[in-house]
């Protein structure tokens, strides 16, 4: 689908843009490091003992394809890892497993933004795929103005979901760190690299939601001079 292109645009989202690849070189940095220091543990067994150990026996860890690609599916009630961290026993892979399985803990606790950010996934989806190309056709084609409410109203459904994704991914990272110590499962002077990996990652979530937030900005300042 065609959109508009408009310079003033990449000038609105460029902070978001500069902190997302900053993140990314953190995370990429972090994780290098990390990975060259051995864990006790695999990160599929670190899991496993986090699930285990909250009586989560019930939740399945499965390896998937993918570098990353790691999440916990809160329909399926599996959590799945990516094949290097799935199987490698490093303090990367144990630090990323323990950040899934702390989704695992917050599901089973009914934490609350998480089930508010579960409950807006299927609208920011739709929100993220076409709300952006909806305001921008209204914005600039004058037989289509009628799509730039719809259109950021779609969108604005994406901000609120980074907005809950913050203190959703926050609280996981602190949930894994604290079972991590508590478990034994990683020592405490070898925590730092474990919180630089999980720390560097954090900031992808803030870039996000920072690009996010800024779109709406400028959605709101053209619609308003159109």
């Amino acid at each position: 689908m065609f959109m508009p292109f408009d310079p003033l645009y990449m000038l609105f989202i460029a902070p978001a843009m500069l902190l997302a690849m900053w993140a990314q070189y953190r995370v990429h940095s972090a994780y290098a490091t990390a990975g060259q220091q051995p864990a006790p543990l695999s990160g599929a067994a670190a899991a496993r003992h986090i699930l285990d150990s909250a009586g989560l026996s019930n939740i399945a860890i499965e390896p998937i394809g993918g570098q990353l690609s790691d999440h916990y599916d809160p329909r399926d009630k599996v959590l799945r890892l990516s094949t290097d961290v799935y199987q490698s026993s490093t303090l990367a892979a144990v630090g990323i497993a323990a950040h899934e399985a702390g989704h695992a803990l917050q599901d089973a606790k009914n934490y609350a933004p998480l089930t508010v950010r579960n409950a807006i996934v299927p609208v920011a989806g739709i929100g993220s795929g076409i709300g952006l190309t909806l305001a921008m056709l209204g914005i600039f084609v004058t037989a289509l103005k009628f799509l730039i409410l719809p259109g950021i109203l779609l969108f604005s459904a994406v901000v609120f979901f980074q907005l809950i994704n913050l203190p959703v991914e926050f609280d996981a990272s602190n949930r894994a760190k604290a079972q991590l110590v508590s478990l034994g499962i990683v020592p405490q002077q070898q925590m730092v690299y474990v919180n630089n990996v999980l720390n560097a990652a954090a900031w992808t979530y803030v870039a996000a939601t920072l690009q996010a937030v800024l779109t709406l900005v400028y959605l709101l300042m053209r619609a308003r001079d159109r």
